[in-house]
Formats: C-alpha cells, sequence, structure tokens
C-alpha cells in the first residue's frame, strides 16, 4: 500500500478527470494545477516536470503538426482532393474515396490539419448532391482516426505513448515504440473499419439536413440577435401586424427587452422601442441582414454594416480554442479576428439571451461577418476550423509542392529505415520549405499548438508520479485481480476498455498518462514483453469512436454535422468493439504471447 504521497496522487487524478470532464479551465490549465501540486509536495523534482519538455517524442509531435500546418497551407492537398473527388457521383463512391484516400494520408500526417482541409469539400459536395452531411462528417472523423493509428507518426496519442516509453527507459524490459510497430493492427482496423461503415456504419448515420440548412423545417438552431433601427415600422405594433412572425425562413424565438425575456410570441405581443429579436433561421436570410435596410439589423453586425467588402463565413470552434468559455467580448473577438458573430449553432440546444452573452462552447459553429484581414487571422488560429472554402488558394510552383511531398516522404521512409532520426529528418525538411519560401519563419512560430505541448509534456510528468508514488502498481494490482482470471487476453481487454472509456469522455492524452504505468506494472507482474501492453493503451486512447469530446476530429464535425451524442455513440459502439477484438488478438498473435 501506498502512504500520503499516493493519496496526493490520487486527488489529483480525480482533480483532473472531473475538471477535464466538464471542461471549465481548459486541459492545459488543468495539468498545470495538478502538476504544480505533485511538485509542492515534492512527489516530483522539477527536474521531472520539465523533463517531458525535452522528450524526444515530443518534439516530433511538435514537428509533425508544423509540417501538417504547412501542407495544409500550401493547398497541395486541396488540389488532390478536387482531382480525386471529381468523379464521385453517388454517396457510396464519395464515401469510400474519401474515407481510403483520408486514412491513407492520415497515416503519416496529423489528422487535424486533414480533416479541416477535407470539411469543406465534404460540405460543397453534399450540397451539389443532396447528400445531408451527417451522412458523411462522422466517417471522415473515423477515417482520421483510424489511419493515424496505423503508425506511430500518425496521431499525438500514439507519439505520447512514445514519449512515456522513453520518459521511463529505466524500467526493464521497456523498448522504444517504433513507426511501425503499430501497423498490423493498424492497417487491419483501416480495412475492418472501411468495410463496416461501408456496408453497417452508413445505415446508422442520421440523414439530418446541413447544419446551415436545417432551419428552414422545425429545427431551427442557428440563433441571430436582431435589433429595430427604425422604430417608426415596428414600435407599438403587435407581432402579426409588424409581419414578424411571417419572415420566410425566419422564426421569432424570443423578445429581449430591458433584461426581460419575452416568450412565447404571440400574434398579440406588443413591440417596443429598443426591443431585442432574437431568431433562428437559415444562413441566407440571416446573410441577407447583412445589407438589409428594411428596418432590422443583426445586433452584432457594428461598423460591418458600413464596410464595402465583407464575407459571411461559417466556422466551428476548436476542441482547444482560447475562445472556449468565453464571451466574443471577453475573447476580443472582432479585434483579434476582423470579424463578428451574428449567429450561433449549438446541435439543437437552446441559446437563450443576448448572443454577446453566450460563452463559447468547443464545438458551436459560428456564422461570421468578416472583414478583409479575417483570412490571414484564421489560417494562423487554432481557435476554429473553417467550415465553408472562403479562399482562393495560392498556387505554390511544381518544384515547391515536389519538394514540401517528396520530402515528406523521404524523411518519414529514411526515418523508419533508421538512417536519420524522424525529429531531425521532419526539421530539415521544415528549414527547407523555409528557405524556398513556402512558409515564413512568423508562420512557423504561430502554428504551434503551445496548448497542446503543454498537455502533452506534463502528462509524462503525471506518469512519473504514479510510478514513484506507487499508485501505478497499487491500481495494477487492482486491476490484476480482477482480470487475471481470464487470463492474458483478459488483461488486454481491461485495459483497452478502461482507457479508451476514460478517453471518451476527458481528453485521450490524460487516459493513456494516467493507465500507461498501469499496464507497465501489470506487465512486469507478469514477466512478460511490456510492449503489447504500451501498444494497447496507444490503440485504446487512439480509438475515439464512442463521443464528440473524445478526439479533436469528432468534436469538428459535431457541430456542422448537426449530430448528438447517441449519434457517436451508436456508431462508434461497435466499431469500438471490433477494435478490442483485433487489438487484442493482433498483439497476442504479433508477440507471440502465451495465454495463461
Amino acid at each position: 500500500m501506498f502512504g500520503l504521497e499516493g493519496y496526493i496522487v490520487i486527488a489529483v487524478l480525480l482533480f483532473l478527470v472531473v475538471s477535464l470532464y466538464f471542461n471549465k479551465i481548459g486541459p492545459g490549465f488543468t495539468f498545470m494545477i495538478g502538476i504544480a501540486i505533485l511538485g509542492m509536495f515534492r512527489i516530483i523534482t522539477p527536474a521531472e516536470i520539465l523533463a517531458g519538455f525535452a522528450n524526444e517524442q515530443i518534439a516530433v509531435v511538435v514537428m509533425m503538426l508544423l509540417l501538417g500546418d504547412i501542407i495544409r497551407k500550401s493547398g497541395v492537398l486541396d488540389r488532390l482532393f478536387e482531382r480525386t473527388f471529381a468523379g464521385s457521383r453517388s454517396y457510396r463512391s464519395f464515401l469510400a474515396r474519401m474515407m481510403l484516400v483520408v486514412a491513407g494520408f492520415s497515416a503519416f500526417l496529423n489528422n487535424t490539419p486533414l480533416v479541416a482541409i477535407m470539411m469543406p469539400y465534404v460540405s460543397s459536395w453534399s450540397k451539389k448532391h443532396n447528400i445531408a452531411p451527417s451522412k458523411l462528417l462522422i466517417p471522415l472523423s473515423y477515417a482520421a482516426i483510424l489511419g493515424g493509428s496505423a503508425t506511430l507518426i500518425g496521431t499525438s496519442t500514439n507519439l505520447v505513448v512514445a514519449g512515456m516509453v522513453t520518459d521511463q527507459f529505466m524500467v526493464e524490459g521497456l523498448e522504444p515504440l517504433e513507426i511501425f510497430d503499430f501497423t498490423l493492427v493498424g492497417f487491419s482496423m483501416i480495412i475492418l473499419g472501411f468495410v463496416y461503415m461501408m456496408l453497417v456504419g452508413h445505415r446508422l448515420l442520421p440523414d439530418r439536413k446541413h447544419a446551415i440548412e436545417a432551419m428552414e423545417n422545425q429545427n431551427r438552431e442557428y440563433i441571430a440577435e436582431v435589433r429595430i433601427v427604425n422604430s417608426n415600422d415596428y414600435e407599438g405594433k403587435t407581432a402579426e401586424e409588424s409581419g414578424l412572425l411571417t419572415m420566410k425562413g425566419l422564426y421569432l424565438m424570443e423578445i429581449l427587452r430591458k433584461g426581460q425575456s419575452i416568450r412565447p410570441i404571440t400574434p398579440s405581443t406588443l413591440l417596443q422601442k429598443e426591443d431585442i429579436l432574437l431568431f433562428a433561421g437559415e444562413t441566407e436570410v440571416i446573410t441577407e441582414m447583412v445589407a438589409s435596410r428594411s428596418g432590422l439589423q443583426l445586433a452584432q453586425l457594428g461598423m460591418y454594416a458600413k464596410k464595402a467588402l465583407t464575407n459571411v463565413i461559417e466556422v466551428v470552434v476548436s476542441y482547444n480554442s482560447t475562445l472556449i468559455s468565453k464571451t466574443a467580448r471577453e475573447a476580443n473577438f472582432r479585434a483579434k479576428f476582423d470579424a463578428a458573430i451574428i449567429a450561433i449553432h449549438r446541435n439543437g440546444e437552446h441559446i437563450s439571451g443576448k448572443l454577446g452573452d453566450v460563452k463559447l462552447a468547443a464545438g458551436d459553429a459560428l456564422l461570421l461577418v468578416a472583414g478583409q484581414d479575417f483570412t490571414q487571422h484564421a489560417i494562423d488560429s487554432h481557435d476554429f476550423y473553417i467550415i465553408s472554402k472562403i479562399r482562393e488558394l495560392k498556387k505554390q510552383p511544381f518544384y515547391k509542392q515536389f519538394v514540401l511531398i517528396g520530402g515528406t516522404l523521404i524523411a518519414i521512409i529514411t526515418a523508419a529505415l533508421g538512417f536519420v532520426k524522424l525529429f531531425t529528418a521532419v526539421l530539415a525538411l521544415v528549414l527547407l520549405v523555409t528557405l524556398i519560401n513556402m512558409v515564413s519563419p512568423k508562420d512557423i512560430a504561430k502554428s504551434i499548438d503551445f496548448n497542446l505541448l503543454l498537455i502533452i509534456a506534463l502528462s509524462l510528468a503525471l506518469g512519473t508520479a504514479m510510478i514513484k508514488s506507487g499508485v501505478a502498481a497499487v491500481f495494477a494490482d487492482f486491476a490484476f485481480g480482477i482480470f487475471r482470471p481470464f487470463g492474458i487476453v483478459g488483461i488486454l481487454v481491461g485495459i483497452f476498455a478502461i482507457t479508451n472509456f476514460m478517453g471518451s469522455f476527458i481528453t485521450n492524452k490524460a487516459a493513456v498518462a494516467i493507465v500507461f504505468p498501469i499496464a507497465v506494472s501489470m506487465a512486469l507482474e507478469l514477466s512478460i514483453n511490456p510492449k503489447p501492453f504500451i501498444l494497447t493503451v496507444a490503440f485504446a486512447g487512439a480509438a475515439s469512436f464512442l463521443t464528440p469530446v473524445g478526439y479533436q476530429t469528432n468534436l469538428m464535425v459535431y457541430g456542422p454535422g448537426g449530430y448528438n451524442f447517441k449519434d457517436f455513440f451508436k456508431i462508434g459502439l461497435p466499431l469500438t468493439i471490433i477494435y478490442m477484438i483485433v487489438t487484442v488478438l493482433g498483439l497476442v498473435y504479433q508477440y507471440d504471447i502465451s495465454l495463461y
């Protein structure tokens, strides 16, 4: 049993789980608080806290994210996708091409920018062919997850686990993870996942209209705040007399009057000066209000009503956005992005009160009126992903495209063959594309996701604290007692289930940080190779199909697809069970493990 240090570690773990689940202060700050407490009680030293920032695999995460961002901004993949999907005429054809292409690229590039690039194509194709995006966006996210799990570098979760292995090199029998250690199980799951979605999964997908278009009927979830700018047309009239109840494409939900809410709106409701009206409606009608002279104006429009050139753009708030839990005013949105939020869509959830007072959440779809500087600010931001295409791609000369794509392949192949470290190869490539002016040094600095870097580095310190305090060993003994009667297969199933369940409701990086030391302790107690246990943790952490909050690509498609939690669970549960079976049996075969 452990002493006081162990109880402090458990208290920190509980704090992390609760805080990450409710997501009130953000994962980065949550980890900072937890690790600071462990440091204050001297459970881990300052050197152990900072060790993660010097971990080679963490540096690889940063470099791969940089490379993915450079490829995204270059437009090379955009043109490739345009050619690839141009011939798709049917839903099944597009679904098949999309899943195979995205999974293939995701095995070697970070999956988040890939999904960000693909979302506009999915949106435009679905509109053109009258297919609901809800039939395509979950498969897009799942394809990226499946592909990313097939190699060490495909997803940051695998690299985090590899970093933990490096961090615990003193543990006997712990060997470094190689690029293709994941491929037997990962490639098998790409095939099985593809077959599942083509035969079964697509039948379980909801058939909902585009989140932008769904307001035409009863699902009026895009909320816009409107003020009366010409009081003579409306003041003193009833809602029926004013014509506000019969406006095509708009539904008057609520009136805000001197801080009070009036709803439901009846035909006899009288309008007064200074009333603020909350409408739900379709994008096209809301967009028309930007230039409207009808006496109604979007309340958040402000100075953009007078600008000669503006764009209406739809974005979705990212999982690690600095906008989360802030209002637009608190986030200084207008000054930061040269854009105003004119409408919000939150997956069927009713939004009441002034839009300026709404605290934004991950997955919110926002309708923006943007100025001329928005595009540059948006490209450099990690706060949201653009759903609708808003810019003409800058065509890169062929030799630059060749250097970028060819250099990426060379970096991966040489690293896989052991000729050079992956970090060194990708660093050299980033420097090369900088020298040929594909990206500027300032853009590189802006592309680094410091919040993700902080979470990953501190998660390594958490694993160290669990091992040093004895908590990992005690938890391992407890889990061992439960699953040991079912043999090695039962233990691996238990590790997968616990990691995957935790990763479905908190971040998957936090889940693997908690379970990793427990899995290593169980392997050592059994006196067998720890690698299959470690890989089980990695696969379970990356295979986040059950909820939208478990993985960033799920959150990216959550709002635009008009999904709810039940959609992910219904489609993701069978896929998760298949993944668990393939992982356990594949690793038992790959490492020739005795079942008892």
